[in-house]
């Protein structure tokens, strides 16, 4: 399984990186089989964002930290690099362009989003 990361480089220029999320055997309940599961984040806070098609940003780097997982609909993510991503039900971006331009997004259909505001240490 694997996230997208949406990351500043040292000069401010925003980039995306494919990231694979690794697995290991768990216990996570005492009475059941193992479980495979993935490091632990600590994050802050956790909300939702109904967001309507046609909804559109212009150049701005993220607040935080935050990993969005996209339950319903469509975005459009654009990297100051110029790169450009989808993202549709069931996509993962972890956004950390906390400086230098940062990114535009664009809503390509009506979308509900779960959004994770993470801790500031990086793992």
């Amino acid at each position: 399984m694997e996230h997208i990361r949406l990351f500043a480089d040292d000069a401010g220029e925003s980039h995306f990186d494919d990231v694979q999320i690794e697995f290991a055997a768990s216990e996570y309940i005492s009475s059941a089989p193992p479980l495979e599961l993935s490091s632990m984040f600590a994050a802050t806070q956790f909300g939702f964002m109904n967001a309507p098609a046609g909804w559109e940003s212009d150049w701005h780097s993220s607040s935080g930290r935050n990993f969005f997982v996209v339950i319903h609909g469509e975005w459009e993510v654009t990297a100051s690099d110029g790169e450009r991503r989808g993202f549709g039900p069931q996509s993962l971006l972890l956004v950390e362009d906390t400086m230098g331009k940062g990114h535009k997004s664009r809503v390509v259909s009506d979308s509900i989003v779960a959004m994770i505001e993470l801790a500031d240490n990086r793992g």
